[in-house]
Parts: structure tokens; sequence; C-alpha cells
């Protein structure tokens, strides 16, 4: 009983540090947690019912959308979706006693943290896969049968590629995993929600990006995009950091530091799959980690003809998420309770991460905020210039921007510069300075 009430104990004390950890995250940032896809994001939800770009779908932009009918702005409703799909996560896992302690503690690790913070789509992707795992399962052992087991997991696959495109990836996973157990009672059930998944897939792309972009394949696509020298580097540095429980951000600029970075995710990723050999995966299991494996290497190999930014904790974490259940239930089956250090320990060097890298959202919101209101910007379009040139104290302007007046665009075009409407960032540094911070 003792042992009950301690652990339970553990659990809420995790979950509400967690939370707390989530908020500080993004506002001892000096931008909010923010990036260039961030301003799309938050533009296209602004811009919305005009749609503006195809490069995303619509899922993510809406849910801002809808929080701000209640008077927040796009920024905050960003950070809102993001805790409120932790929280929803943790219900979820409690209320059908489906890995809650594993979820508890994988929601625990600074990499979760520094992704419920951020005003990106993988926050929102995160409750979707984890349903979706949970209706796999329910299929794969007897619980949702025939047509109603197909409609969910079809629904589910959909809905997840309406949040973000690498979901089919997930679809992909299914398809494979049907396939390998055909003869299995489920094995069809997978099969036909994979190919209605790839349907809709097929569909969204005749009707939605065609229609808005009917360059979008072109634009996007190139073959041989990448060498796979380069790309098997990225794809080791992003598993390393990724699977690496206490410090998931390498230094661009190199060190020796990165070294023992990279030695601990490795060395978590061997002990991870020795404890899945050693004491065997049940049916359940095999499904979260086959989808969580199929979706790191398709988000591999898309990359030949596919730009992306180099593998990292954010594209990997969804895959990674499945992996982290069955990996917490193994180690809680060997070592029990003691389990629970592991995601302490993470959130203490997050804590020491946030500490030292401190940056003051709020004081740079203000300053903008009045930059925009002595320009006369603050309910304008704004355009903004950038180079690859400019260094992250000059690009940051732009993001910084967005979360006060989300309608900013973007131009890499020198002769733009000419207009009054747009901004640069020497135009908007010379007269204010941003609170900078250490560490990303």
């Amino acid at each position: 009983m003792r042992r009950r009430v301690f652990e339970n104990r553990t659990k809420i004390i995790l979950v509400i540090a967690t939370v707390v950890m989530t908020i500080l995250r993004f506002l001892l940032n000096e931008k909010g947690r923010v990036n260039p896809d961030s301003i799309r994001f938050m533009r296209t939800s602004s811009v919305f019912p005009t749609i503006d770009n195809t490069t995303t779908p619509l899922g993510y932009p809406l849910s801002l959308k809808f929080f701000t009918v209640f008077g927040l702005d796009e920024f905050w409703a960003s950070k809102l979706v993001g805790i409120l799909a932790y929280v929803f996560i943790i219900w979820f896992a409690w209320k059908k006693k489906f890995y809650l302690k594993e979820t508890v503690m994988t929601g625990a690790l600074f990499s979760f943290v520094s992704i419920f913070s951020y005003t990106m789509s993988e926050p929102l992707l995160l409750p979707f896969v984890f349903v979706f795992l949970y209706v796999g399962r329910q299929i794969i052992i007897g619980q949702l049968k025939g047509m109603r087991g197909l409609l969910f997991l079809s629904l589910l696959l959909i809905a997840m590629y309406n949040v973000r495109y690498p979901a089919l990836f997930f679809i992909g996973a299914v398809l494979l995993f049907g396939m390998v157990n055909i003869r299995k009672i489920y094995g069809k059930t997978f099969i036909f929600a994979a190919l209605a998944g790839f349907g809709f897939v097929l569909l969204y792309k005749f009707l939605f990006i065609d229609y808005f972009n009917e360059d979008y394949i072109d634009t996007f696509l190139e073959i041989g995009l990448h060498p796979t020298s380069k790309l098997l580097v990225e794809l080791f540095q992003g598993l390393a950091t990724t699977f690496n429980p206490f410090v998931h951000i390498a230094n661009p600029a190199g060190g020796s530091l990165n070294y023992g970075i990279y030695a601990i995710g490795v060395l978590n990723i061997a002990l991870m799959v020795y404890v899945f050999i050693r004491n065997g995966l049940s049916e359940t299991e095999t499904f979260l980690v086959f989808s969580g494996i199929c979706g790191i290497l398709c988000s591999y190999f898309i990359q030949y003809f596919y730009g992306l930014t180099p593998l990292d904790y954010r594209l990997l974490n969804p895959f990674a998420f499945p992996l982290w259940l069955v990996y917490f239930r193994k180690l809680y089956q060997v070592f029990g309770r003691s389990t629970y250090m592991v995601p302490a320990l993470s959130l203490m060097t997050g804590f020491v991460f946030i500490c030292m890298s401190h940056g003051n959202y709020l004081e740079n919101r203000r300053i903008i905020s009045n930059y925009l209101k002595s320009e006369r910007l603050e309910n304008a379009v704004v355009n903004f210039y950038i180079d690859e040139e400019m260094s992250i104290e000059e690009t940051q302007v732009a993001e910084i921007i967005s979360t006060v007046n989300p309608r900013i665009y973007l131009t890499t075009k020198p002769e733009d510069t000419l207009q009054d409407a747009t901004l640069t960032p020497h135009r908007v540094l010379s007269k204010i300075k941003i609170d900078e911070n250490e560490f990303q």
C-alpha cells in the first residue's frame, strides 16, 4: 500500500514539474520557443480562411485559430495547445490504464518538455500518436474488431496526416505491420486502414495541395538532394541526441562536449536494444517498436528527395515516442521505482540548462510591441528581409515580431528592402536591443 501511494505521489510530482518546466522553457527563452516555421504556422492561422501556403496541413493552424476565439493571440494559443496536448496524453493514459507510468516518465524527459513548449505542430501530433498506439493495441488484443476497429484506425491515420505530413510514415508502418501479420485476425484491419489513409493522402494532394499550389511537388521534390555520407552522419547525431535522456541538443559549433552527448545517446540506444532482445516484446510492444522504427527509417530515406533540416529530436520525436514508452516499461520491470530517477534527473538537467541560457521573452515581447506600435505595424502586413549570411540575432528578430504580429512574410529579395513596408534586421536593431540567451 505504501509503495503504491509513494509511486502515485511521484507521478503527480513529475506531472506538475513537467508543466512548470514547459512554461519556464518558453518564458525564459528570448524568442518564446519559435522558429521560422512557427512564423508560417501563426500567419496561416491569422489569415485563415485565406490559404497562403500548403507546406503544412491545416490541423495545427486551425487549433491556434480555435483558441483565438477566446481572446488569445496565435502565440499564446500555441503555448496553450502544447500544455493541453501533454495534459490530454496523461489523462488518456490514466483513463485507459495504458502505459501511464511510462507516459509520465517519457513526458518528463527534457526533450519532450522542449517539444510541448514549442510553437510547432509536433505537440499537437503527439496526442493523436498516443491514441493511435492505444487503438492499435485494442485491435491487436481483440477489443476493437471488424468495421469499428477499421474506422477508428483509419480516422486516426487521417487525423495525424492533417496535423503533420510525416504522419504518412505511420500509415506506411501500419500497412507493413498488417502485411507481416496478414495471417492473424487483425492483419487485414491494419492493411485496409492503411489503404484508407493512403487514399486520403491522394485525395488531399489532388483536391487541396494542387488546387492552391500546383507547383508544390516540383518545388519540394528533388532526387539526389543530399549525399549518403552527409545523411548518415546527421542520422547518427539525430538519434544520439533524441535518445539522450538528459541533453537533446548538441553544440552546432562542435567541441569535446558533443562527444559526451553523443556517447550517452549511443549507450542508451545500445541498452534499449539489449533490453528489447533480452526481455522480449509482446505483440503490443512489437507494434509500438515497429511503428517507431519505421517512422525513423522513413524520415531518413525521405531526405534523398525532399528537403528537410537535419534530423534532430524534434523531427524524430513522434517516432521516438513509442520507443521510449516500451523502453521505460522494460526498465521498470528490471529496476522498479528507481526508473523514475531518469526523468527526474532529466528535468533537473533541463532546469540547469534553462538557468544557464535564460532569456526574457516577456521583456522582448514588450520591446517589439512598442517598436511595432511606433512604426504603426502592430496590425499591418509586414515583410521582413533575410539572407543566408545573417546571424542568429538578426534572424530571430523576425521570429519575435511574429509572436506579436503573425502577419509577417519573409523575403529574400534585396530589392524589397527599398520599400518602406519591408523591415530589415538593421532597421529594427538600430532602434531596439533584444535580450539574448547563449543557448537555444
